[in-house]
This record gives C-alpha cells, sequence and structure tokens, in this order.
C-alpha cells in the first residue's frame, strides 16, 4: 500500500462506536484513524474532500439482504474493491450505569435493529421502541439525556465508546446474524498493492444490451470456463427507465480460463468494469445467545 496501514484513514458510516467502525478495526487493525460521517454518500465523498484514503462499507446483511444504496455508489464512483470482511451482529441493551431492567421505559436504535429483537421486545413488553437513525448513535444520545429510563440497542463498541452499561447481551433474535463489508480505495492506490495470492474473489459491474438472451449470453462463459457465481444483483440505470447494470461476484483462480471468460463476456456487454480482485472474507462465529 501506498499509505501504511497505521496511518490510514478509514472513512465509514455513522456514528463512532458502529459497527462498520468495528468491521474497519476487524479488518485493518486498531492503529488506523476512522472517520465518522453521516450518510453513505458522504463516506462515498471522504476521499475526493481529502477527509480519507480509504472507505469501508457495507454491501451485504445476511437477514436483511443487500445494502442497494451503497451498491448504486459502488457504480458511480471509480473506486476500487482491495478487501472484505464479514462482522457478525451482536445487538445489546445499553443504559447509563445505576440503570437497570426495570427502570427501563424506552429503547432506541435503528429500525432494523429494533426489527431483529422481536422475543427480547415480547418478554418485556413495557419497553416502547423508538427509532433513531443509527445505533451507535442511540446510545450516545441516550447517555446524553442521563436518565435511568432510556436505553439503547447497539453493539459492544458503542457501550465501550459512550461508556455505557451493559443490561441484557445479544438481544437479537438470530444469532447468524453477519454484515459483510468492503474496503474501498482509488484505482490508481490499488493499482499500486501486491494482490495477495489467495485473491480468488472478483466484483464486476456489467451493462448488457435489452433483448431476450443477452444475460444468459453475458453469464454462460463463467459456467462454460468453470467459475463460480456467487452472487449477481441488479440496479437500475439513472435516466434510463427500465434499463439495468449488474453487480456480479465471481471465484476463480487467477488464469488464462478467467482471462478467456472476460474476454468473451467483453463481447456480449456494452460495458464490463472488474470493481476489484481481493479474498473473500470467512465467517468468525457469533458468540452463543444469551438469556434475557
Amino acid at each position: 500500500m501506498d499509505v501504511n496501514p497505521k496511518n490510514m484513514r478509514v472513512a465509514f458510516q455513522g456514528e463512532p462506536g458502529a459497527f462498520s467502525e468495528a468491521a474497519a478495526v476487524q479488518l485493518l487493525g486498531a492503529q488506523i484513524t476512522t472517520v465518522p460521517r453521516p450518510t453513505f454518500d458522504a463516506v462515498f465523498r471522504a476521499i475526493a474532500e481529502g477527509a480519507a484514503d480509504a472507505l469501508l462499507v457495507p454491501v451485504e446483511n445476511s437477514l436483511a439482504g443487500s445494502v442497494v444504496r451503497v451498491y448504486d455508489l459502488l457504480l458511480e464512483n471509480a473506486l476500487t474493491i482491495t478487501a472484505e470482511t464479514i462482522l457478525p451482529i451482536e445487538l445489546h441493551l445499553i443504559a447509563r450505569a445505576g440503570a437497570t431492567l426495570a427502570d427501563i421505559r424506552t429503547v432506541s436504535s435503528h429500525p432494523m435493529a429494533l426489527a431483529q429483537c422481536e422475543r427480547f421486545f415480547a418478554a418485556h413488553p413495557n419497553y416502547k421502541r423508538v427509532p433513531a437513525e443509527d445505533t451507535a448513535g442511540s446510545v450516545r444520545e441516550v447517555l446524553a439525556r442521563g436518565d435511568t429510563l432510556s436505553a439503547a440497542i447497539a453493539g459492544r463498541r458503542a457501550a465501550d465508546y459512550y461508556r455505557g452499561v451493559i443490561l441484557a447481551e445479544r438481544t437479537q433474535d438470530n444469532t447468524e446474524n453477519f454484515t459483510r463489508f468492503v474496503l474501498l480505495r482509488p484505482a490508481a492506490d490499488a493499482a499500486r498493492e501486491v494482490i495477495p495470492s489467495d485473491a480468488r474473489k472478483m466484483s464486476l459491474a456489467m451493462r448488457i444490451a435489452h433483448r431476450p438472451g443477452a444475460l444468459l449470453a453475458s453469464l454462460e462463459p463463467f459456467a462454460r470456463h468453470n467459475i463460480n457465481l456467487r452472487k449477481i444483483e441488479s440496479r437500475p440505470i439513472h435516466g434510463q427507465p427500465w434499463i439495468y447494470q449488474f453487480v456480479l461476484e465471481i471465484e476463480a483462480d487467477q488464469s488464462e480460463r478467467l482471462d478467456d471468460a472476460l474476454a468473451e463476456v467483453r463481447k456480449v456487454t456494452s460495458d464490463l468494469r472488474v470493481m476489484g480482485l481481493y479474498a473473500a472474507a470467512t465467517i468468525a462465529p457469533p458468540s452463543p445467545a444469551a438469556k434475557t
């Protein structure tokens, strides 16, 4: 890398303590400087504005599916995916010191996090849910109130950062809850990096003609060359109603077969862009569910 990881500034969406920040530290180490940004659009502007050297953004949750705004921004920006990481999502009930489960009246968090804790709320029917912009921000706001009647649901990093107390651990319904994040670098910087020997995953963006069989023709070369198609995502092209572009994730060894497949795909697509070649992340097992 042209930027030493110890000095790397990594932008993420959310408040300090967010899951995205935890994912950046998991991937790159605690020595990095994390740069919180309020929205995904602001994250994608961070490098051009000189605020960051790289971006760490979520692309998919194992329960909720793809993060479509991030996919749109990936297609709109000439950045390269250089790595990915998968973070187990564990949700905890966090309040100020001195609060007890019996004290709590309101629980705030991002709507998605609240929805992933149905069993917990069924066991505590007196808790009122309060939607918030993000998980870590809900912890900050709750602790700023200074009362023992409010709590928030977020990750352990948010509790540590804002010095909150965890009243109930792992309140999520499903322990198999993971979010996949990708690291984005400017294309010129990524080109100077050494590609890891285990880099077998490639992200592609392609546009095809609007005619019968066009999608099949663009995918068939991968099957014929024994290249595994792991994911395909369609996104609308702005200004061209009902015309779509596709983001693909494939897995294959770097070889002539991959080069041949890409050459064939280029012949049957109007545009094909390699968005990155990187090592596939592995899933760390989540902690056992806790009783509340």
